[in-house]
């Protein structure tokens, strides 16, 4: 008895938890079928009688959002896939090669995590110019082509697989790219999707950076793209809530689809057994 109502109070409590993040959600989608008129209206309206859907098309064709998301999808994937390939790439040399500095080198990329990103952009800007990047895919791409929580996160990962998978491998004649690809990857898939998850996540999340490096549109990011609907009269502010829900598709389409991955690579090694 005790067992049942302790089960029902934590769902209950779950629920809560659930309906207290989804709640500003729905709202904002909610208000992106009113009138400005009805948003503006006090008390606030839950459920939209009469829902203005053409406010997703007016924010797709005045805020031009398929370039802004076509631009997006390209840097994100691109920086993703740099990130994986330097970390995973990093992470394995210092978790199964030895050479001289290894914990110094090692110690510096954990110093990188105490750096705030604010303290880098000065340096990265004027990185950028010397080498006439401005305005170009490899200024939104090449400064977070590393990183270091990747290479943190993946050589704790491979340094928990036991030490004769390695030994056995060399017996039978593999050498570090093979035995990388065929033995560490595989059993490393959830941590590497997790880490992919948060590295797309990120980059498609960026503001500051895409906003500073270019422009022009053919090269901003939809985060700024979003901006130009903020320029629209106070009474179509659905229409800036409706990009802002087209904006944050992809990633509520990521999270529903790898969610199970990102779980069990976020609590990989949690337990034992």
């Amino acid at each position: 008895m005790r067992t049942s109502v302790r089960t029902a109070l934590r769902y209950v409590f779950l629920i809560i938890i659930a309906l207290v993040v989804l709640f500003p959600i729905y709202i904002a989608v909610v208000n992106s079928l009113l009138s400005g008129q009805q948003i503006a209206h006090r008390p606030p309206t839950l459920f939209p009688l009469h829902p203005l859907w053409n406010s997703f098309s007016l924010a797709w064709s005045f805020g031009h959002l398929g370039t802004y998301l076509r631009t997006s999808v390209i840097v994100s994937v691109l920086t993703t896939l740099a990130a994986l390939t330097t970390s995973v790439l990093a992470a394995y040399a210092f978790a199964f090669l030895e050479f001289p500095l290894k914990r110094i080198m090692f110690s510096l990329c954990l110093a990188t995590l105490m750096v705030p990103a604010e303290v880098t952009i000065i340096p990265n800007f004027r990185t950028i110019q010397i080498l006439g990047w401005y305005n170009t895919y490899p200024a939104l791409i090449i400064p977070f082509a590393a990183s270091g929580i990747g290479i943190f996160l993946l050589r704790q990962s491979f340094r928990q697989l036991p030490r004769e998978l390695h030994d056995a491998a060399v017996l039978d004649g593999y050498g570090h790219w093979r035995f990388l690809v065929r033995v560490v990857l595989p059993l490393n898939r959830a941590m590497i999707g997790a880490f992919a998850i948060f590295a797309f996540l990120s980059s498609w999340n960026q503001y500051l950076w895409p906003l500073l490096v270019t422009n022009s549109d053919s090269h901003r990011t939809v985060q700024v793209g979003l901006r130009q609907l903020e320029g629209l009269n106070p009474d179509q502010q659905n229409i800036v809530l409706a990009g802002t829900i087209l904006a944050a598709l992809p990633i509520f389409l990521i999270l529903f689809i790898f969610q199970r991955q990102l779980v069990r690579g976020l609590t990989a090694g949690a337990v034992k057994g």
